[in-house]
Order: structure tokens, then sequence, then C-alpha cells
């Protein structure tokens, strides 16, 4: 089955949905809209493996949607993919613009990885107590806040833990160096005075947990340029990183590969990352 979808907003509701469909519910305990901050969309989804200790991975995946849409309600299938592979998995909703911007959004994802980092340490909503290997993994608009947590510490800081405390960043399809910005939707999202302060690229310090940036090299979305910069600047840094450009894989295909149950994308996309994940899991 090919599935074929355009521009990202209503084109990936509509293939998470038909994907979401489709995919098993039995394979997780799914913990739904917990609150990490106050307001309607500081909330987040836990998605639980049947089987856990307190030594399992926890993924926070953020989700993409040009910082002025999406939802953690798209992503069921992710959750299922990595629950399935053994990983706690948290998907947080953050606000979006208009109701906030840069680094708005960046400032909410923080906060969701301090939450989540301590439900895992307190051992609640069904995760067993203890120090649990922490992930983080973006898509689209949500790797690049998963960046600015893993490459700007005062982020994490802030939020009351530290760049120190992840395993391991998971980047796909990211933009981390788009500047000078063109529409000008992301004039408004990105204020001028603030741009620089956008860009993941300009913070990397050697500081930054192992890294792993995927791209395909149709995305004519974000640029796969935006992969092989930070990757260079990470690898410049002495941080652990591999980037992997998969050919004929558009923007949509890196997040749609994680299905489970529908051959989408290209499969060595999860495969990858799940190796990832287990290996520095280890370390």
């Amino acid at each position: 089955m090919i599935l074929i979808c355009g521009a990202y907003g209503i084109a990936m509701a509509g293939c998470a949905a038909a994907l979401n469909a489709v995919t098993p519910a039995g394979d997780y305990r799914l913990v739904s809209n917990l609150s990490y901050a106050p307001g309607p969309r500081r909330v987040l989804d836990l998605y639980l493996p049947k089987t856990m200790n307190p030594a399992t991975p926890v993924v926070v995946f953020v989700h993409g949607g040009s910082w002025d849409s999406g939802s953690k309600d798209i992503y069921p299938f992710v959750g299922q993919s990595l629950a399935s592979a053994g990983f706690a998995v948290a998907i947080p909703n953050y606000r979006l613009y208009p109701e906030t911007r840069f680094p708005g959004f960046v400032e909410d994802a923080a906060k969701a990885v301090a939450a989540v980092e301590r439900l895992a340490a307190d051992g609640r909503e069904g995760i067993p107590r203890g120090r649990h290997p922490l992930f983080l993994m973006g898509h689209s608009a949500g790797a690049e806040i998963a960046a600015l947590l893993a490459t700007d510490g005062r982020f994490l800081r802030d939020a009351g833990t530290s760049v120190q405390r992840l395993s391991g960043f998971v980047g796909l399809s990211g933009p981390y160096d788009f500047l000078p910005l063109k529409e000008e939707r992301y004039k408004k999202i990105f204020p001028a005075a603030l741009r620089q302060a956008s860009q993941p690229v300009n913070f990397v310090s050697g500081d930054e947990p192992p890294t792993l940036l995927l791209t395909g090299a149709a995305d004519t979305t974000v640029d796969p340029k935006n992969t092989a910069s930070l990757g260079a600047k990470l690898r410049a840094a002495g941080v652990p990183v591999t980037t992997t450009v998969y050919p004929g894989i558009g923007h949509i295909g890196t997040i749609a590969s994680f299905s489970t149950v529908l051959p989408l994308g290209d499969g060595r996309i999860r495969d990858e990352v799940i190796g990832f994940l287990r290996a520095r899991s280890r370390h």
C-alpha cells in the first residue's frame, strides 16, 4: 500500500486517521490527558508497554505541525509503535500560534519533559519507580522544539531538569537551521529579535546527548540540508551523532514509517530508531 500525503497540517491528520483506525490498541495501556502545567493545551498522553521495570526507557515524542497546528491525538500509531517495542512513550500537546509565539511552545515542551521525568522517578501513573533512561524525539516542527531542548540547556534547566539527564535525542525531518524566513506566518511565529535563538545549530556546545537525525531525500517541506547542518555541528563538537537520509522518502514518510500494520515509508526508519534507543538505554 502506498499512502501519499501533501502539505503537513490536514494531510498529516488524514494520514494518521487512516493509520490509527487499523493500529492495534492491545499493545499498551493508555493514560490520557495528564496535566503538566495550567492550560488546556498543556496535557500529555502516556503509552505504557505491557511489561515495565524500573529501567524501562521513556521517550517524550514532540509532534509537528508548523508550530500552529497538530495534536497528540494524531499520534496513537507512534505511541503503539514504540510501546510495542518496550518503551514508555509520552506525547504532549503544547501551545500553538497564535496563542503563543517562540519560545512559548519550547517552554511548554520543557515542562512536559520535566513532568514525565518526575512521574517516572516517583513511580506514578503505572510507571515503576526508578531512574529510567529518558529520550527526546520529534518530527518536523516537533524536532526543532526537541532539538532546542537538547542543545539550549536553558529550557530544561528552567523547567527543573537538565540536558545531562537525557540519554539521547532523535530528530525526524526537522528544521534546525532554517533562517532566513520567507513566509509571513513564520515571521509572526518567530519574532525578529528572537529568530537566532530559534535555531538549534546556534547552541551546539558539546554537552548534547547522543543524537540520531533522520530525513528523507524527497522532503520538499523541510530541506534535508537542515539535518546535514545540525549533524555537522554536533560531530564537530564531539557529540556522538548519526545522520541518515532515506532515498525516496518525503516529509511525512519518516513518521508514517512507524506504522506496524501498514507498509508505509521505509521500515528501516523504525528499525534504526528502535536500535538507537535500545543501544543508548544500555549506557
